[in-house]
């Protein structure tokens, strides 16, 4: 695991499962996903509508990209998640949570877009984490 600090200023509103400033020591190397969809790697599309099954195919996704670079999901310190709709916010966060370690949330950001590449996609998620150089 990178030696990633997680900070929650008292200045700050208090978070909702995530931290708002995480800090990387040196020796680190970062790793970037791409966004990741629910699709699997056969080209299945997640559930259409189901923001459980979507967001896990998503997160799953997300983690399999973290292994292929040597990284695993303590290692994330910023999550990026794009929605086309927030009235599943509370499902997203509990889905969430069954991938990042709830103990140190990384940093997050939600977005709401207009739409992504297929519309019967509900979410896309992106990660950045940091790992020791070998």
């Amino acid at each position: 695991m990178a030696d990633i600090d997680f900070a929650t200023p008292p200045t700050l509103p208090q978070p909702n499962g995530y931290s708002h400033v995480a800090t990387i020591g040196p020796g680190h190397r970062l790793v970037w996903t791409s966004g990741q969809v629910p699709i699997a790697a056969d080209g299945t599309p997640g559930p259409a509508g189901d923001w459980e099954a979507q967001t896990r195919q998503a997160m799953q996704n997300v983690g399999l990209a973290l292994t292929a670079a040597g990284a695993t999901w303590d290692d994330v310190f910023k999550l990026t998640i794009y929605v086309v709709d927030t009235s599943a916010l509370a499902t997203v966060r509990a889905v969430r949570d069954e991938f990042v370690n709830v103990e140190r949330p990384p940093t997050s950001s939600l977005v709401q877009v207009a739409g992504l590449f297929r519309p019967d996609l509900l979410i896309e998620v992106e990660a950045v984490a940091a790992i020791a150089d070998r």
